[in-house]
């Protein structure tokens, strides 16, 4: 009997030091929904930081960089942006010499592209093709692979329409994207890509002007993670007065 309470207290204590410290995907969607980058950015320094790394976790690890270069462009950070986009690109190199999920290899490549063409519109004429061609390998490689068909709307939504970009084709892809995230728990439920394609529908549909569409959209967001600071204090509000208007 005492050394089955013995083994009880060792479980419980197992336990209890487990849940200290959540996993780095529920650390990520809680920075995510709180705007909490630099909490982001700690975890992606960490895992940068593990010297024994497999496949499975370069591939989290550069979900976790593509999310942070996306913040670090859109705030001009420029150099911060093209740091971690040059060490993302080379777990990506890693992923891609040891032909691991080629789809979500090319996904990423597409995205990485697209920052380049961020960092530096000059390169959009030497880069964007490349960009569109990753992100059409994605699609071939695994067509129930979400990311391809997100990283294919983004190069149609801001490609110039001079050069063939459709904002309204992109809205096709991203709505595809959503279909093949929604039908799968483990996109669904906790992640942030799941809520940032959501958000990217919504800010779509409302700069294209179909405003219902977009309040659909926030709504859904906001019954998903009612907590989503970024949404629910900005985007909405912003919306919600064009619509007075």
């Amino acid at each position: 009997m005492e050394r089955k309470i013995h083994t009880l207290i060792l479980f419980l204590m197992i336990t209890a030091t487990a849940g200290a410290e959540a996993p780095d995907k529920a650390v990520i969607y809680s920075a995510y929904i709180s705007g909490d980058m630099v909490r982001w950015k700690s975890v992606i320094d960490r895992m940068e930081e593990v010297k024994s790394r497999d496949n499975t976790f370069l591939l989290e690890l550069v979900n976790y960089q593509y999310g942070y270069i996306a913040w670090a462009i859109g705030v001009k950070r420029n150099s911060e942006a093209r740091r971690y986009l040059n060490l993302a690109e080379a777990n990506i190199a890693v992923l891609e010499r040891n032909k691991y999920n080629l789809s979500m290899v090319n996904a990423y490549k597409a995205a990485f592209y697209g920052y380049r063409i961020g960092l530096n519109v000059l390169q959009a004429p030497f880069v964007g093709p490349k960009s569109v061609e990753s992100a059409n390998l994605a699609m071939k490689l695994d067509p129930s692979n979400p990311y391809g068909y997100i990283q294919y709307g983004n190069s149609q939504y801001y490609m110039p329409a001079m050069f063939g970009g459709s904002k309204e084709e992109a809205i096709k892809y991203y709505l595809k994207a959503e279909e093949l995230m929604a039908s799968d728990a483990e996109f669904a439920e906790n992640n942030w890509n799941y809520l940032n394609l959501l958000t990217v529908l919504a800010q779509a549909f409302s700069e294209t002007g179909n405003l219902a569409s977009a309040k659909n959209y926030y709504d859904k967001i906001l019954k998903t993670e009612p907590d989503f600071i970024w949404v629910k204090d900005q985007l909405y509000k912003d919306l919600l007065k064009n619509m007075k208007n």
